[in-house]
């Protein structure tokens, strides 16, 4: 027993050590677990540290790229600023010098030598050059700022020969060169394009072929391709057609080293001192980036003395660029743009468009001190008499309205000289002149404020304007019921005669012409009978054959047409409308009653359509675009539009701060203002009311007394135009002093307009109609269009 006993023993003390030497070895397992699982809690508490340091990272990346990017766009629109401001101010002295000089070459006097005839000669063709050259720089500044906006609209491409025809056709007949145009007859009837710059950067190719073409021929053809464009280009690549607009010429030629510089700014393949062939070198270089705005690339295959080809590739319907990914991606995409902007930053900020419309007093206080009505240049104001014929000429440039006031004189105006938007207002009520030039660019407030309010005023809206700028927008001024729109500069003396010639036929005719164009003959007849009158004649046709005919023989101020008039027509009677050499800017005007412009949709920028769908709207139209004199009117037109204008709800849901002492006239105009659905708000003193329109962001006009007592009403509109956000409030100046006198003072302090108490109603309701519908243009204002 005892030894089974010592070997149970044993055996339990071997199981025993042999579990002992287990344990130890597991947790010995256990302590390394634990070890490496300390460990891997370190790594993975280290890795979440690493992320929240890259997403605080991440964070503070896109913090600095919106940054960027903010600093882009507010940059870019610093560099926009300086270009627009340097546009007028270049353009400016241009304008002097090329009319002055353009007198002195032809020598009416008699009085200069043959060799000072030349000189002038010389300096106007070198004011021609420097126009050119201001003009390029200024389109490839706009298109490197991105400030060119691309407008597409339907061009048809048999429009497209016949304007590259009219314009190289002479060309070529002068230096004696073939000239052919060459379309495919697979081609699309029409495109999608923008049609102002593709007839920009095709009239380049084109000049530049005749240019150095001395013997041959100069061919464009267009045509449907499927390639030859670079393999990378994103939007030609995803266009479902291609047109290939190729000039091909037997000129120069140009070498292979130079076929990619002549793209570069200021270059040229013959870049020598002694270069035969003149230029800047930027022709090319802008219409390689309109194009790539465009949508589209140019290519050149050329071998010098055989010719070259140019060949333009165009997507048939241009679609937007895709949006880029990211804001970084864009930040890199435009990285080079900041390096001309930083070096025009700090000059942007000293320049501060001077000529900006509406400025704060302190800048007022810069221009030279002069009452608002005050005679300038010694104008006509004073000698006119009953029945003479006045031109209002609103010219910003003194030197320039001098010579527009010495052209008026020789063609038999009376002419009146104003450089302020607000006094020329004030003289066009007082003075009713039969028609006005206009500058855009004013010291006080926006030229395209000015005619806003003349064509919202019943008493001016009928006075032809001339719009006279450096600002390119001839179709903006048409379109806001401009008669008619000359570029600054202008290059002769000429062109201001036939204006004045233009505008006393146009002023001396009794009547009107409107061209009614209707296929069926109940619509036809009822519209020529709707708008007979006195003061209009109107005459009808049928079809484009017979209204071509009219606009050939006859003059015509406005067509009324119908949308059911087939595309053909349409095409015949646009093409007559638009294309050089005809009768300026005639509006269309498209009555549908079911709503639908028909073929006339789409045809382009360069027309001015509107469409009406109820003869009260159709009559509303057509006498804007008439200028009909509502005095000339037949009574029963008359009603129609007072009853149109009536209904109006331009002041519906404005808000009005009145101003003054006297609480018996702030309830008389605040009952008058809320019964045309205004808000008003009031304050009986001058602080009080500049003090609530620094915080006040929604007022839409002050009406200011001008006797109140501690802080009158001259000091009052001083402090306000002090504001940053008021220098663009339309300030109406009401008062019962009525001295002499006390409207310059109002306008030269800041007010927009004055009326003298007691106030005349309709008068009071017309000129609030007039300031508050101002930022819309005319056309697109009610009643004009529905």
């Amino acid at each position: 027993n005892t030894i089974e006993a010592n070997t149970r023993t044993e055996d339990l003390l071997k199981q025993s050590q042999s579990l002992a030497h287990e344990l130890q070895s597991r947790q010995q397992e256990l302590q390394q677990t634990n070890q490496e699982l300390e460990e891997k809690a370190g790594l993975l508490a280290h890795q979440n540290q690493e992320v929240e340091r890259k997403n605080q990272e991440v964070e503070q990346a896109r913090k600095a790229l919106e940054e960027k990017a903010e600093q882009l766009a507010l940059t870019s629109k610093y560099k926009s600023e300086f270009l627009a401001n340097m546009s007028h101010e270049l353009r400016t002295p241009l304008n002097s010098l090329l009319i002055l000089s353009d007198q002195l070459c032809k020598n009416p006097g008699g009085n200069l030598t043959g060799r000072q005839v030349e000189f002038a000669k010389t300096i106007h063709a070198s004011g021609n050059d420097l126009l050119t050259l201001i003009n390029d720089i200024l389109d490839l500044s706009k298109i490197e700022s991105g400030t060119v906006v691309v407008d597409p609209t339907d061009m048809l491409l048999d429009d497209l020969r016949r304007y590259v025809e009219r314009t190289f056709r002479h060309v070529a007949e002068a230096k004696s060169l073939d000239f052919r145009i060459q379309l495919d007859t697979r081609l699309p009837q029409a495109m999608f394009a923008d049609t102002k710059r593709l007839q920009q950067v095709l009239k380049n190719l084109l000049s530049n072929a005749f240019k150095f073409t001395q013997h041959g021929h100069v061919t464009m053809a267009i045509e449907s391709v499927k390639s030859g464009w670079d393999p990378g280009n994103e939007m030609l690549n995803r266009a479902d057609d291609v047109i290939a607009f190729s000039v091909e010429d037997t000129g120069i030629g140009i070498s292979a080293d130079k076929q990619q510089i002549i793209f570069e700014a200021f270059q040229q393949a013959d870049g020598s001192t002694s270069r035969k062939y003149g230029g800047t070198g930027l022709g090319l270089a802008i219409s390689r980036e309109l194009t790539r705005l465009l949508g589209g690339e140019i290519r050149l295959v050329s071998e010098p003395r055989v010719g070259s080809t140019f060949t333009l590739y165009m997507p048939q319907i241009y679609t937007p660029p895709r949006a880029r990914k990211s804001i970084g991606s864009r930040i890199a995409a435009d990285a080079q743009a900041l390096l001309p902007l930083a070096a025009v930053q700090e000059e942007v900020r000293i320049l501060a468009p001077v000529n900006h419309p509406a400025h704060t007093v302190d800048e007022m206080e810069a221009i030279p001190a002069v009452n608002a009505l005050v005679n300038e240049v010694g104008d006509d104001r004073d000698r006119i008499r009953p029945g003479d014929s006045v031109l209002l000429i609103v010219e910003n440039d003194l030197g320039f309205a001098r010579f527009l006031l010495d052209a008026a004189r020789e063609k038999g105006f009376k002419g009146i000289v104003s450089t302020l938007g607000v006094a020329a207002l004030a003289v066009a009520i007082e003075y009713r002149p039969c028609a006005i030039t206009l500058d855009i660019y004013l010291p006080d407030i926006g030229g395209w404020r000015v005619l806003d309010r003349l064509k919202h005023d019943p008493q001016t809206r009928h006075i032809p304007v001339t719009v006279i700028s450096t600002d390119e927008s001839r179709a903006r001024a048409l379109q806001a019921g401009a008669y008619a729109f000359v570029g600054k500069p202008i290059q002769g003396k000429e062109v201001v005669d036939e204006l004045l010639d233009k505008l006393t036929r146009f002023t001396n005719r009794p009547r009107r012409n409107v061209l009614v164009v209707a296929p069926d003959k109940r619509r036809r007849d009822w519209l020529s009978g709707y708008l007979s009158a006195e003061d209009l004649a109107v005459v009808t046709a049928k079809d484009g054959h017979t209204a071509t005919a009219h606009l050939t023989t006859s003059k015509v101020d406005c067509v009324v047409a119908t949308p059911d008039l087939p595309e053909k027509t349409v095409v015949t009677l646009r093409e007559r409308l638009q294309g050089e050499g005809a009768q300026d800017a005639i509006p269309v005007i498209v009555y549908s009653e079911g709503g639908g412009l028909g073929g006339w949709a789409g045809s382009g920028a360069r027309a001015v359509i509107r469409e009406v769908r109820s003869p009260e709207r159709l009559l509303d139209l057509a006498s804007f675009f008439l200028h009909r004199d509502p005095a000339k009117m037949p009574e029963s037109h008359r009603n129609v539009l007072r009853g149109l204008h009536q209904s109006i709800d331009v002041l519906k849901g404005k808000k009005a701060m009145i101003v003054d002492d006297d609480m018996r006239n702030i309830f008389a105009l605040s009952s008058l203002l809320e019964e045309q659905g205004m808000a008003v708000i009031s304050h009986d003193n001058g602080r009080d009311a500049v003090r609530s329109l620094q915080t006040l962001q929604d007022v839409d006009v002050v009406l200011m007394d001008i006797m109140m007592p501690e802080m009158d009403g001259i000091d009052t509109i001083r402090e306000i135009r002090r504001i940053p956000a008021c220098k663009d409030l339309p300030i109406i100046a009401v008062t019962a002093k009525a001295m002499k006198g006390d409207r310059e003072k109002c306008i030269e302090a800041g007010a927009w307009d004055y009326l003298s108490k007691p106030v005349d109603t309709d008068l009071m309701v017309g000129t609030l109609r007039g300031w508050l519908a101002t930022g819309r243009t005319m056309v697109d204002a009610a009643p004009l269009v529905q």
